[in-house]
């Protein structure tokens, strides 16, 4: 059975050598959906709560929300760090306050204080799937993840291969000592 939980994304971006339209920067809303996989957990009948997910999803993604996502090798990267620095907003402004954990993988970088998220690749549909995948696969059992911006739409399944225990009176992951976080449940 599966649990699914959507989230909302604002950001801004382009195709960097696109013959088209998306060769200019533009923005979007991003309707991120996460559908977790695994058996009904006993005492709480439900596969994962989808306030969990979307709390372990968006401790990551919210790094993408309201922020610039560029490849790595767009022209405008340095001149838009450049302005930052100018500016005095390249380490952070205090009102910065929705910025996640900088994270590094194969397929991109986030830069929290710059509310930037470089990039491998165009930034598309396909692209957001791959990123959000590889950034959440080891915490959850995603079993297909959708991803629509604008009129673009794409979605991915997975074999779901982890085995997260679980706790019995809230649903959610315990930790590596077998601790729910969220109400203290011990594994016995």
């Amino acid at each position: 059975m599966r649990s699914i939980t959507t989230l909302d994304l604002q950001y801004a971006h382009r195709f960097f050598g696109f013959k088209g339209e998306a060769q200019y920067l533009h923005g979007h809303t991003g309707i991120l959906t996460i559908e977790v996989e695994d058996s009904v957990e006993p005492g709480v009948n439900m596969v994962f709560p989808c306030n969990e997910i979307q709390k372990t999803a968006w401790d990551v993604l919210k790094n993408f929300d309201h922020a610039l996502i560029l490849r790595e090798d767009d022209p405008l990267l340095p001149a838009i760090l450049k302005v930052y620095e100018e500016q005095g907003i390249k380490d952070g402004a205090p009102h910065n306050q929705m910025k996640g954990p900088a994270f590094h993988t194969d397929l991109a970088t986030a830069y929290p204080e710059c509310r930037l998220v470089v990039t491998k690749e165009t930034m598309t549909v396909e692209g957001m799937i791959k990123i959000v995948y590889d950034l959440l696969k080891d915490k959850l059992n995603i079993a297909k993840i959708t991803f629509s911006s604008g009129v673009n739409k794409a979605s991915e399944e997975f074999q779901t291969k982890n085995r997260i225990d679980r706790c019995p009176l809230c649903g959610i992951a315990l930790n590596e000592n077998g601790i729910c976080p969220k109400c203290g449940y011990k594994k016995q």
